[in-house]
């Protein structure tokens, strides 16, 4: 059956739109949008949506299990601290955490995610193994875990496999603490194709399965193109994400290990198309930002992430203008909203460059717009899912802002995105669609009640020493 939506005001995929009539199937996908509307109110049958209706956004990187460290890692253990200190901490947690624990985090961090904005996520899935380091003899409780929580939760799932062999450059075995990582290549292409059939024969219209390459690090450059190769021709249209340059050390050791950067490294294997997610880039040359623009590959931003971890800074205005292609994501769940990450997207920039208004497009002056838009597009590219924009064919991943909140007062729908990323506007998220179904009404999620209470449980056996 279809259902009929009045949206008062909509940024549509060609602009904004006062009064349209969007009809959407019953696997929500929009089927008709009648523009300008002939109706000045819903007609008989349409439901009628007041405020500001945009698109949600793609989290393009999401480690779930890694919610249980947010506040939990926000002290100094030495004047030395860094990315790789905090990753024994998160070696830690990695190592302890259980299926039905990770159920549990996994689901009260999606519906945080859709309050904030998302409807769709790429969990980049490197938890393979029981914790003493022995296959699942039967289902990945793990893996089946994260599934749950998304259905249980409402939102889009990209479920990201990934391959992780090596603890370094020149395929230095595994440490003890990575054990749970590990997975050789023909495992890993046979769970892939497995998730892959099944899906073919029935899947949710909301589900989707690709992979990932853990690191340069951490995947040898031969199995790297192996496994590559294989992905094709499982799926040719596969999206496929890679943590890259995201550390200084990082890229020494690339450098040290091969004579090349890791970006350059990528780049030269020939392997990149636009199905592929480099996760952080942030120490990219300008002549590697020109070989992921030629790529049409996409980048994937997590400025709270990065700026937690004492990254550096991705130079996001010079990609844009090469035409690069950005998208955000939560990572390691510090800040778990895309409003934030966009905005310091662009404060970056302003105090690089010090000036305001930096990411703005030639044909759209208001950066909250075009950096939503853009990111909400390319989101939906290095995810694979069908939610890009607000236009027939698509998902109906809808947010509703309320035009009555005082963070959206004076807004017009020129400004309302400007408000949501500068003016505190991720309160004003009243409701969430996601695949033509309402999973957020009035603020509110229909199991988060009910998970309050299990989930302080679990923070509380995960909490800081």
């Amino acid at each position: 059956m279809t259902r009929r939506y009045f949206l008062e005001s909509a940024l549509l995929a060609q602009g904004w739109a006062q009064g349209a009539l969007v009809s959407v199937s019953d696997d929500g996908r929009i089927t008709a949008i009648d523009t300008p509307s002939t109706h000045r109110a819903a007609p008989s049958g349409a439901e009628n949506i007041a405020g500001f209706v945009v698109p949600g956004m793609a989290n393009a990187h999401s480690h779930a299990f890694q919610r249980a460290m947010a506040g939990n890692t926000e002290f100094r253990l030495s004047a030395r601290d860094s990315f790789w200190t905090w990753r024994q901490a998160m070696y830690t947690l990695a190592n302890r955490i259980e299926a039905e624990d990770l159920q549990i985090l996994a689901t009260q961090l999606f519906i945080e995610m859709l309050k904030s904005g998302y409807t769709s996520v790429a969990e980049f899935h490197y938890l393979h193994r029981q914790s003493n380091g022995d296959l699942y003899p039967g289902a990945n409780g793990l893996w089946d875990a994260i599934g749950a929580a998304a259905t249980a939760a409402g939102i889009g799932l990209t479920f990201l496999p990934t391959l992780y062999q090596a603890s370094d450059f020149g395929a230095q075995p595994l440490k003890s603490e990575q054990r749970r990582f590990a997975m050789d290549t023909e495992f890993f292409l046979r769970a892939v194709e497995s998730r892959v059939g099944a899906e073919r024969r029935h899947a949710p219209a909301t589900l989707r399965t690709g992979a990932a390459f853990h690191s340069l690090r951490a995947v040898p450059p031969r199995a790297l193109r192996e496994a590559t190769l294989a992905l094709r021709n499982i799926d040719a249209t596969l999206p496929v994400h890679i943590h890259v340059a995201e550390q200084l050390q990082e890229v020494q050791a690339c450098k040290l290990a091969t004579g090349r950067r890791p970006i350059e490294l990528l780049l030269d294997s020939g392997l990149l198309t636009q199905y592929w997610c480099l996760v952080h880039a942030t120490h990219a040359t300008v002549q590697e930002l020109q070989g992921i623009v030629a790529a049409a590959a996409t980048v994937c931003v997590s400025i709270s992430t990065e700026a937690n971890l004492g990254d550096g800074l991705f130079d996001a205005s010079r990609f844009l203008k090469l035409g690069g292609r950005v998208c955000v994501g939560s990572d390691s769940q510090s800040t778990v909203c895309p409003a934030e990450e966009l905005r310091w997207m662009e404060y970056q920039q302003r105090l690089r460059k010090k000036r305001r208004a930096v990411l703005a497009g030639k044909t759209e002056p208001h950066v909250g717009t075009r950096l939503w838009r853009d990111a909400a597009q390319h989101g939906a590219q290095a995810i694979g899912q069908p939610a890009a924009a607000i236009a027939v064919g698509q998902r109906a991943d809808w947010l509703v802002l309320d035009a009555t909140h005082p963070s959206m007062a004076g807004a017009t729908a020129q400004t309302a995105l400007d408000h949501l990323l500068f003016a505190g506007g991720s309160a004003a998220i009243r409701d969430v669609m996601v695949a033509g179904r309402w999973v957020i009404r009035d603020h509110h999620h229909a199991a988060e009640d009910h998970l309050r209470g299990r989930f302080a449980q679990v923070m509380g056996q995960y909490r800081a020493p």
